[in-house]
């Protein structure tokens, strides 16, 4: 099942030199682990609640792939270039399957509460 990597970076500052430097080379972090970005800073309308900063979400094939990209010696030789600058919050996430709809998971809850 599809999985996502997704960041909330609070306070970007993208024209830091080591900032440039990550973004020059985390593509070819990706690349071995079938990533690719969905979503880099897009203008964002915020609808409920406050979302300072900007997302950045990136799509894999599934869980263990995503996992195995942020943990890879490549990736992890140049994650201090953004996080030494820019404060934020990144998860990996499981997509929904085909078919899926909230009725369908509103029954599940049913079930696991019964």
């Amino acid at each position: 099942m599809t999985a996502y990597a997704i960041a909330h970076l609070h306070d970007p500052k993208p024209g830091h030199p080591e900032v440039l430097e990550y973004l020059d080379r985390i593509d070819a972090t990706l690349a071995p682990h079938a990533g690719r970005f969905v979503v880099h800073g897009g203008a964002t309308q915020v609808l409920e609640g406050s979302w300072p900063g900007a997302t950045v979400v990136i799509e894999f094939p599934d869980l263990a792939a995503a996992r195995a990209w942020y943990d890879s010696p490549a990736y992890r030789a140049i994650l201090r270039l953004r996080t030494d600058h820019i404060k934020g919050d990144t998860i990996l996430v499981e997509g929904v399957g085909p078919g899926h709809t909230a009725a369908g998971k509103a029954a599940e809850f049913r079930g696991a509460s019964g």
